[in-house]
């Protein structure tokens, strides 16, 4: 796993994208500050750049370098929650543009997965986290169903967790509005 961390972080230093296990299903990631890289899963997922992509972190303080004004309820959300959850927050800030959605707003989710959250802390900044396939298509479940132009598509392919045969599923995903507004999307 650590060979894997250093060689995926070292890629996406240089603006490359990989292809990596989270704590839901298999991602597409790249340095969520750097604009170049993210238009790359952009064009390899072939979408528009108008649907956001979320980022992954891997500690609340790195959240507020991110958001600025978190909102109250956000914090018991995130320490309630018992599965992945993805948190759609307004005033998104030094990220790369492309990822922030036209109302000013970003997908984050706080990973707990033992090697997406190493990756993050070891990147030392947030991480793009796509699901692995083309726009439009079906989800992967898990590295086998991952398509091979995905895979061709990548700078590297993180070797952990390949052989697991265990089907993930995606976060769940709220909307929160600075005024406690709350909207359950999935």
């Amino acid at each position: 796993m650590e060979d894997d961390i250093k060689q995926a972080c070292k890629i996406m230093q240089a603006g490359g994208i990989i292809l990596y296990p989270t704590d839901t299903i298999w991602g597409i990631g790249c340095d969520a500050t750097n604009a170049e890289a993210v238009k790359k899963v952009y064009e390899l997922k072939q979408r528009e750049d108008s649907k956001s992509m979320l980022v992954l972190i891997d500690s609340s303080a790195k959240l507020q370098s991110y958001i600025s004004e978190v909102p109250d309820i956000a914090w018991d959300l995130i320490e309630v929650s018992d599965k992945p959850l993805t948190i759609i927050y307004p005033g998104a800030r030094n990220l790369a543009p492309n990822l922030i959605g036209e109302d000013g707003t970003v997908g984050m989710r706080m990973t707990q997965e033992a090697f997406s959250k190493k990756l993050c802390e070891r990147m030392r900044r947030p991480i793009v986290s796509t699901s692995a396939n083309i726009s439009g298509k079906a989800s992967p479940a898990q590295f086998s169903e991952i398509s091979k132009e995905i895979k061709q598509g990548v700078d590297y392919i993180v070797k952990y967790r390949q052989e697991e045969k265990q089907k993930s599923a995606p976060s769940g995903i709220i909307k929160l509005g600075l005024s406690g507004e709350i909207k359950v999307i999935r």
